[in-house]
């Protein structure tokens, strides 16, 4: 029985949710003062968050960087802001989905399953590790969400793990938005169009600062190629 963390100031929605989930055999811990959010994370182990942005005190933002620090668990932001920054805010800040209220809460049991059984479900569990290397060096580890390239490691996130791994696997040909977009989420009807490029500037990033500039490239109208590092 999996736990899932609710972290959401509107007690009522909270209970729903609860409700809900614990009929489809979840555990689910809600928060209840929003000055513990990590140690309530700590104590209940969750395995996956539900974080809504506006909160007393911080904001869901900032307790995502903090469970962050110490999980790679999904994180997903339910929220009543559905500007398109608040989404890349959710995603630059560490979380893995944001789901706008109002929903359907089939889709957010969708959304929570998908995460799981790609977090932890059997494929993740029964396979020996995998390690993915590029021509140049770079050293992914798909399941730990782990990078390593000329002595430096970097930690991703799951999507971003996924993201880079498809680039990986085709190293030096083109990968398209649209393949990319199936490899990642099930549903794209709820995927913002903007939502990959942070995924993919955020990846980016992180290889830069293991010293490899330019890596990801776009290829105008096609879709992205990781080029030949290390030369």
């Amino acid at each position: 029985m999996e736990t899932i963390l609710i972290v959401e100031d509107d007690a009522k929605l909270a209970g729903l949710l609860s409700a809900y989930l614990s009929k489809y055999e979840y555990r689910t811990v809600v928060v209840k003062d929003f000055n513990t959010v990590l140690e309530c994370f700590q104590e209940s182990s969750a395995e996956l968050v539900l974080l809504d942005v506006n909160l007393p005190k911080y904001d869901g933002f900032y307790w995502c960087r903090q469970i962050r620090s110490l999980s790679l668990c999904p994180i997903l932001f339910i929220s009543a802001r559905d500007s398109g920054m608040d989404q890349v805010m959710a995603l630059e800040n560490g979380g893995d989905d944001y789901i706008t209220k109002p929903f359907h809460y089939e889709v957010v049991l969708a959304k929570i399953r998908s995460h799981l059984r790609r977090a932890y479900g059997s494929y993740a569990h029964n396979q020996e590790e995998r390690k993915l290397q590029s021509s140049g060096g770079l050293t992914l580890y798909p399941e730990r969400f782990i990078i390593q390239y000329n002595g430096g490691t970097a930690e991703l996130t799951q999507k971003e793990a996924a993201l880079l791994e498809a680039l990986l696997l085709k190293e030096g040909r083109v990968v398209s938005r649209e393949r990319l977009l199936d490899l990642m989420w099930e549903d794209q009807h709820f995927i913002d169009d903007n939502t990959l490029n942070v995924y993919i500037t955020r990846v980016r990033k992180k290889l830069k600062d293991l010293g490899l500039e330019e890596a990801v490239e776009t290829i105008r109208g096609a879709g992205y190629r990781l080029s030949t590092v290390g030369e």
